[in-house]
């Protein structure tokens, strides 16, 4: 961790000293526009009488302006991704030094109908989504969240790699993610890729003609006009007849720019970011697939959305009291507009999609990339065909302190179901939550926190944290009971590891122990893997019945008055209690 704080800081005090220098080039640059302004104006007033000398003063003083003001820009620019950048490192150092409160929660993703997800601490304060994104856009963080929960065991292999890949180009997922981070818009991706599925032509072929062959007749009205050829009143008259044709499409051309303007922004700053996509080499299959769906067969993606972004800023001009009179008087610069721009859409509109689509894809794996970097004592699972399906050592969870963190060896043979005892805070529910985390991580590619794990790749389902329904008028004990019969359904459709804690709490204890061995004993006659926690040791006998049933326990121990755990996984029935013995401890009783 030492190493990592060492670069991440590195890389924040490199940028600072950018920062600085751009900071002086900006202030020097104003000062230079100001300068070139003011002497230009002078030069001119001097030479006003001359009018070679002054159009020449007005020409190279104009010029040194736009260039000036154009450097500007590009530095004003760099000043904002630089900043983006700096805020990334620091963020790196906060999360190593164990704060990442400040990190989007995922609350939005909670889902207790999920498979797994509401179980294990994947969304919500403190959870491993808070700890692991980083994406910059919000399509990237539902990106993410739906990688987390889609439960797919598929193709592991090439995720892992593409993982691999993404972590090593440490700059270049911090500029990426920067460059997304600067975009400002108006509405979200999916109602942009709504307004591109649903668009339909509002202009007829007539349009498209029309601006070109009205501006040839006006420059011919201007030209004879100049020469005397053609009386100034002709042409006044011509101005109405143009801002008429104008106003006749006044009402199409509003509701395109009104539509299209939001979108102005996203497009001027994806270009960028897809750009980034294009211009770097991959190896991995993945990275290298998504990379061909931008790809187009005359131009780049990027090329294709900076078109789009410059006809939208020309369109944006109809705002300039200039472009309002002249433009369209003589050639119908909001019809011309307008035109090129639903020309852009009706071309590339179900290209859109897929583009943004690998945008969000990226902006996604950036955050399992990150924390792949970040964890370089972490193992990539190696993938087995055998009868285990997982065999890890030093399993551990990665929310958990690395120093105080009791990490243990884990098996687990396909069609095996182990039932777990241990007195209360013996860390039982902890070590549930870290197996079914640890394949939800392996399944998405990412590294495990463990020295070694062997895997063959499964689904996950659980039933943990069971809640009752005052909207649907459920009882919690109806709502468990209804989460255990999904799961038996589920299992019988592909295979599952499933993960119990403490099931029927909601009826008595007699009940409560019958009823929980009937349920094991109906999952492993459907050939099932799992897991269960419970402090009901009577379901220990199932060992006796069943040779697919091991049991293993968490101890506790009371020793001179005191409760002390080793939270270490063993093999046996745990025979220690320790309800009374704290509620003692604590004054209750």
């Amino acid at each position: 961790m030492k190493n990592l704080l060492r670069f991440y800081k590195s890389e924040e005090k490199q940028l600072k000293n950018k920062l600085l220098k751009v900071k002086k080039n900006l202030k020097t640059l104003s000062l230079l526009r100001i300068t070139v302004f003011i002497l230009t104006a002078i030069a001119i007033y001097l030479f006003f009488e001359n009018t070679l000398a002054s159009t020449v003063v007005l020409i190279v003083g104009g010029s040194g302006f736009y260039f000036l003001v154009v450097k500007y820009s590009k530095e004003k620019l760099e000043k904002t991704l630089l900043n983006c950048k700096i805020e990334i490192n620091q963020t790196e150092i906060a999360v190593l030094n164990g704060d990442f409160s400040f990190l989007p929660n995922g609350n939005e993703y909670l889902d207790s109908d999920h498979h797994f997800s509401h179980d294990i601490d994947l969304f919500g304060e403190n959870s491993f989504f808070q700890y692991l994104n980083r994406t910059a856009s919000t399509d990237g963080s539902r990106k993410l969240a739906n990688l987390m929960t889609e439960n797919q065991t598929s193709s592991i292999y090439k995720k892992q790699e593409a993982i691999k890949e993404l972590s090593e180009k440490v700059k270049w997922r911090q500029h990426f993610s920067a460059l997304i981070s600067m975009v400002k818009t108006e509405i979200p991706n999916k109602k942009i890729i709504g307004f591109f599925k649903n668009y339909k032509n509002v202009f007829s072929k007539i349009a498209l003609f029309l601006p070109i062959s009205f501006s040839a007749i006006s420059i011919l009205f201007i030209v004879l006009t100049f020469f005397e050829n053609l009386p100034f009143n002709a042409l006044v008259i011509w101005f109405f007849v143009g801002l008429i044709v104008t106003s006749l499409f006044l009402k199409k051309t509003q509701r395109l720019y009104t539509n299209a303007s939001k979108v102005k922004d996203t497009f001027r700053q994806y270009y960028l970011v897809l750009q980034e996509i294009e211009n770097t080499d991959f190896y991995s299959d993945i990275l290298k697939e998504k990379q061909k769906e931008i790809q187009s067969e005359n131009k780049k993606a990027s090329s294709i959305f900076n078109e789009f972004s410059k006809a939208l800023d020309a369109f944006d001009q109809r705002n300039n009291l200039l472009i309002a009179s002249l433009g369209n008087a003589f050639f119908l610069w909001e019809i011309k507009c307008a035109v090129k721009v639903e020309k852009w859409i009706i071309l590339y509109n179900h290209n859109v999609v897929q583009w943004l689509e690998v945008i969000t894809f990226f902006d996604a794996k950036n955050s399992l990339a990150n924390f792949c970097f970040n964890h370089p004592n972490y193992v990539f699972p190696e993938i087995v065909k055998d009868s285990s399906i997982i065999n890890s050592q030093k399993l551990g969870h990665p929310l958990l302190n690395s120093k105080n963190r009791i990490d243990n060896d884990f098996e687990i043979n396909k069609n095996s179901f182990l039932i777990v005892t241990g007195a209360n805070m013996a860390g039982k529910s902890t070590f549930l939550r870290t197996i079914s985390l640890s394949i939800v991580m392996a399944n998405i590619g990412l590294p495990v926190c463990a020295n070694s794990f062997k895997y063959k790749p499964v689904k996950l389902i659980t039933s943990m944290r069971t809640a009752d329904s005052l909207a649907e008028n459920e009882s919690y004990f109806y709502s468990e009971l209804k989460r255990l019969k999904l799961i038996v359904e589920t299992v019988k459709t592909d295979d599952y590891f499933i993960v119990l804690d403490e099931i029927l709490k909601g009826t008595n204890s007699k009940d409560k122990a019958s009823g929980s061995k009937k349920f094991v004993e109906k999952l492993v006659t459907l050939n099932t893997t799992g897991i269960i926690a419970t402090h009901d040791v009577s379901l220990c006998e199932l060992e006796n019945d069943f040779k697919e049933i091991k049991n293993f326990f968490f101890d506790a121990k009371i020793s001179n008055n005191e409760l002390s755990f080793d939270y270490l996984f063993k093999k046996g029935v745990c025979e220690n209690r320790n309800a009374s013995f704290l509620l003692k401890k604590m004054k209750i009783i």
